[in-house]
């Protein structure tokens, strides 16, 4: 018994040292751009977490993230702007004057609480995914319409936040590095290594808050929706409210990790609200690996960092490579790396490339055993 717990558990011990030692090691050995590289990939991986929560464990495949890390970046970015403006004309960030707005808007106003901010970040896009979820959920939609409809979702933010240019600045944005914080700005080395550490801690109390989640009774009914769900049903349990509360749960997942992107990005604006945006959220799930929780950040943080190094040395050749491993991940591992290497990992390899194992026949090993008797 012993001997199989450490079979399963040393790959994601292992997993998580690398992690850990990376993250400390980061602030000496990496220069303050890559540092902030480095914090925004992790941000990612908060998102990611989500995915994998609502898809690797409910079974519910949403390409509509991106609305709700979009949201958590526009209250952190509303509250910089607010913070940092009591020197511009009637109190209001500067980009209002140029559309000739000499008044906040009533919406902005709860913004200038830094408590009320830190609560929104995850409250907003929780309760709009837990409205959207119990719509759609309530009317057993599910499948492939699920996620055509969460895609439709985004793409109606998308517009409509590209089109609120006196409200938020529509396409524009709202820049968050000149923007100032306990006296410091925003976009300053001493800020972003804070930000850094702040990210960091969080993906691990993330991770620590949906392990948590997906190991006890609430998760066997989760992985039952994603399995059976009219058999879980027909046991008398209700799958709409298990699911409209774990889609809440990975939208206040994408808000905090749309707020911590921001700060580190320098600005938000609906381009996060893009469909590639968003599919490429459940690529680095897929790819790292479903239903694992170290594979959705170990994706999000292997990809976005390879991304990063590819394109500058060949700029159009990321898009064929990101294409191929998702074929390799939809024909030979459809579990993701990290399930792959749990389920066997290189000894099965071939196997799932189509090439069959060469295994002995059994007058083979009765012969082999008699063999190893005799000697």
């Amino acid at each position: 018994m012993l001997q199989a717990f450490q079979q399963r558990r040393w790959p994601l011990v292992i997993a998580w040292v690398l992690i850990i030692a990376a993250i400390v090691a980061a602030p000496a050995v990496v220069s303050v751009f890559g540092l902030n590289l480095l914090g925004r990939f992790l941000s990612l991986s908060i998102v990611a977490l989500g995915i994998d929560l609502i898809w690797g464990f409910t079974g519910l495949l949403s390409l509509g993230q991106g609305i709700f890390f979009a949201l958590g970046g526009y209250a952190a970015a509303m509250y910089l702007q607010l913070n940092s403006s009591s020197e511009q004309p009637n109190g209001i960030p500067e980009f209002f004057g140029l559309y000739g707005v000499d008044q906040l808007p009533g919406f902005w106003q709860p913004f200038h609480s830094p408590w009320f901010t830190l609560i929104a970040i995850w409250l907003i896009p929780a309760l709009l995914a837990a409205l959207l979820g119990n719509l759609v959920f309530r009317n057993r939609i599910k499948g492939v319409y699920f996620s055509i409809l969460t895609q439709a979702a985004l793409l109606v933010f998308f517009n409509f936040f590209n089109g609120q240019q006196k409200l938020i600045n529509g396409t524009n944005g709202l820049k968050t590095d000149v923007t100032e914080l306990f006296g410091q700005q925003v976009g300053s080395a001493f800020m972003q290594r804070g930000f850094f550490w702040l990210t960091a801690v969080m993906v691990i109390l993330a991770w620590l808050a949906v392990r948590w989640v997906v190991r006890g009774r609430f998760g066997e009914v989760l992985i039952a929706i994603r399995d059976d769900e009219p058999r879980l049903r027909f046991a008398g349990y209700n799958p709409t409210l298990f699911k409209t509360i774990v889609f809440a749960m990975a939208g206040g997942l994408a808000g905090i990790g749309g707020a911590l992107y921001t700060v580190q990005s320098g600005i938000v604006s609906p381009q996060y609200m893009t469909v590639p945006f968003s599919i490429d959220m459940v690529i680095w799930v897929a790819v790292g690996g479903r239903g694992t929780l170290i594979g959705a950040i170990l994706g999000a943080l292997v990809i976005n960092l390879a991304r990063s190094q590819i394109s500058t040395v060949w700029p159009e050749g990321w898009l064929f490579i990101l294409g191929g491993l998702f074929i390799l991940v939809v024909t030979a591992l459809p579990e993701g790396v990290v399930g792959w290497w749990q389920a066997g990992g290189p000894r099965n390899l071939l196997t799932r490339l189509g090439v069959a194992r060469r295994i002995g026949t059994y007058p083979r090993l009765e012969m082999d055993g008699k063999e190893e008797a005799k000697s």
